[in-house]
C-alpha cells in the first residue's frame, strides 16, 4: 500500500502490547515506525505525521500536556490515542496546536505481540475525532487491513463496554468453565482445554446471528436440566447463570421458543430457594 506522506512516518507514544503488536504490523507494510517510551526525546515526535497514543487511558491527558508544553506536536500533524472509552477530549490540552484529534480503538485482543498482523488484519476500529483525525484513522486502518467504523458522539463508553463483554468476560466465562470441570472430577489439563473447541464453534456460528446461534436447554426449553444446574452450583456461580439464562431466554423467545415453555424456564431461573 502507498503510504500517505502528510501521515508519515509514524511515532507510537507506548510500549506496552497495544504499542509492540501496531509497530510491528505497520513496519510489516513498509511503514517507517517510532516506537517509543514516556523518556522520549520531543523531537522523535515532531518529525511524525501520525502520533499515536499507545498509552493507559489514565494517563492519556497527562501525556498529552507534556507534548504540548514540550512544542513536540504542530498542526500539520494527527494524534490519534488507542482508548476504546475515552474520546478526543483527552487530548484537548494539544488543542491549541491546530493539530488533527482523535481516537483509534483497535478492536482485537493482542496477548503477543508478534501476532498483531494477523489479529489485526480484518478487525474493526473504532475511530472518533475531527475530520483530519477520522481520514487518518481511515488510512490507517486500511494499511493494517482493518474494517473502520466511525462512532458517533457520546457512543464509546455503549461501545466499549461491548467490547469488553465480548472478549474479557468470555476470559472469564471460560474459567469459570474450567473450575467446574475442575469440580466434576476432570484433570486440570481436561478442564483447561475440554470447551475450547465448543466455544470456538459458537463463535463461528455466530456467523449466523445471536439468535440463530443459540443452542442448549434454554433453546430448547428444558427447564428440568436448568434446575439440576442451579442446584449443582455455588451461591456466587448460581446468581450469574440466573442472570445469563434470563439473557439466553430472550433470545430463545425471539428464536420461536413456545410461550408455556418460556414460562417454565422464567419460574425456574428466578426461583431462589436452591
Amino acid at each position: 500500500m502507498m503510504l500517505r506522506s502528510e501521515w508519515h512516518p509514524i511515532s507510537i507514544i507506548g510500549a506496552g502490547r497495544m504499542g509492540r503488536g501496531l509497530a510491528i504490523a505497520l513496519e510489516r507494510t513498509g511503514a517507517e515506525v517510532g516506537l517509543l517510551t514516556r523518556s522520549r526525546r520531543p523531537e522523535e515526535t515532531r518529525h511524525a505525521g501520525l502520533v499515536l497514543l499507545a498509552v493507559p487511558d489514565d494517563t492519556i491527558l497527562s501525556m498529552a500536556a507534556e507534548l504540548a508544553k514540550e512544542g513536540a506536536v504542530s498542526a500539520r500533524q494527527v494524534v490519534l490515542h488507542l482508548s476504546g472509552l475515552l474520546d478526543r477530549r483527552a487530548l484537548e490540552p494539544l488543542a491549541a496546536t491546530g493539530a488533527g484529534l482523535g481516537s483509534f480503538h483497535p478492536l482485537q485482543a493482542i496477548a503477543e505481540p508478534s501476532a498483531a498482523p494477523e489479529l489485526l488484519a480484518g478487525s474493526f476500529a473504532g475511530l472518533e475525532g475531527d475530520g483530519r483525525a477520522l481520514a487518518a484513522g481511515e488510512w490507517l486502518a486500511a494499511t493494517l487491513g482493518m474494517r473502520p467504523v466511525r462512532l458517533t458522539p457520546g457512543a464509546k463508553p455503549a461501545y466499549h463496554a461491548g467490547a469488553v463483554i465480548a472478549s474479557n468476560y468470555a476470559v472469564v466465562l471460560a474459567d469459570m468453565a474450567e473450575r467446574l470441570a475442575r469440580q466434576a472430577g476432570l484433570s486440570a489439563a481436561d478442564a483447561a482445554a475440554m470447551y475450547l473447541p465448543l466455544m470456538q464453534g459458537s463463535v463461528a456460528n455466530l456467523a449466523g446471528g445471536s439468535v440463530a446461534a443459540l443452542t442448549g436447554p434454554i433453546r430448547r426449553g428444558d427447564a428440568a436440566t436448568v434446575r439440576a444446574h442451579l442446584a449443582a452450583l455455588a451461591p456466587e456461580d448460581r446468581e450469574l447463570y440466573r442472570q445469563l439464562g434470563l439473557a439466553a431466554l430472550r433470545l430463545a423467545r425471539e428464536a420461536g421458543l413456545s410461550p408455556a415453555a418460556a414460562a417454565e424456564l422464567q419460574r425456574a431461573l428466578e426461583r431462589r430457594s436452591e
